[in-house]
């Protein structure tokens, strides 16, 4: 082996070394990001449960009490359903790819973030077609989803709304995620740079702690080709901006003679278009 050839294989090893120290602080990101938000949300949920207890021990007509039962009740059931996500999140910590519900990946990142786009006067609008399962690793798909989602809002400081659209591309054997915002949009010379490492748009971490890394989006474009698919980006200046996510469907065998698949299950080869 040359010199020349030995100092080719040295960068490369630190090259793949780099990549995996990326990946990590990506990891350490989205993992920050997360319970810096289930923190709030519980923080809310709490000091609602607290706030409507000393309520009920204030007064004691039946109307008042039987009213801070209810915000008591509510508060406790969603803490229990954002309890669920984490432990679903903390169950599947493997990187496996399984049929997946991207219905309810989508839904259990909008619990964990409901508060905070009422906070900031964010209207959700979900506009889902009927699609069959993804090959996906849950957990990593909604790594992805809570950082559209999280750039959406922060693309919308006064306000706006997000369109969270789920649709099945026969043709190409995808079901499809796009996070749409009606923010500023991004300018057209930063378009073909939000996808590369530490690349950002913000000035540094908003008021909630969140964004100004530029890892984000980095990690969700290796994420999704990790998974053979594909990320799309559509912007307008004063309009706003579309991420569309389209990943591979569960495929199933070819069936046998006179044997039929249940419906909506598609069959073929694993291959995206």
């Amino acid at each position: 082996m040359t010199q020349e050839n030995q100092k080719i294989i040295a960068l490369q090893n630190q090259v793949d070394q780099l990549r995996q120290q990326l990946a990590q602080a990506q990891k350490l990101t989205s993992l920050g990001e997360l319970m810096s938000t289930t923190t709030h949300e519980f923080n809310n949920v709490l000091m609602s449960v607290i706030n409507y207890a000393k309520m009920g021990l204030r007064h004691k007509d039946d109307a008042t009490r039987v009213k801070s039962f209810e915000k008591i009740l509510a508060a406790g059931q969603r803490a229990a359903r954002i309890t669920q996500c984490i432990l679903g999140m903390a169950r599947n910590r493997s990187d496996n790819f399984e049929s997946t519900d991207m219905k309810a990946i989508v839904e259990d990142a909008l619990v964990l973030l409901e508060r905070e786009m009422r906070k900031y006067r964010v209207a959700v609008e979900r506009d889902y077609h009927s699609v069959p399962p993804a090959m996906a690793n849950g957990n990593q798909i909604q790594q992805v989803l809570l950082n559209l989602l999280t750039n959406a809002r922060q693309a919308m400081p006064r306000g706006g709304t997000v369109t969270i659209r789920l649709s099945y591309d026969e043709k190409a054997e995808t079901v499809d995620l796009m996070v749409r915002d009606s923010g500023q949009g991004i300018p057209p010379e930063k378009l073909p740079h939000i996808f590369d490492p530490y690349f950002t748009t913000k000035d540094g971490p908003d008021a909630s702690g969140k964004g100004g890394t530029g890892l984000g989006l980095s990690a969700c474009r290796d994420i999704i080709e990790a998974h053979n698919g594909r990320v799309r980006v559509q912007s307008t200046i004063g309009r706003g901006t579309a991420f569309t996510i389209k990943l591979p469907v569960v495929k199933a065998p070819v069936p046998a003679p006179g044997v039929t698949l249940p419906a909506g299950m598609p069959t073929g080869s694993s291959e995206t278009a």
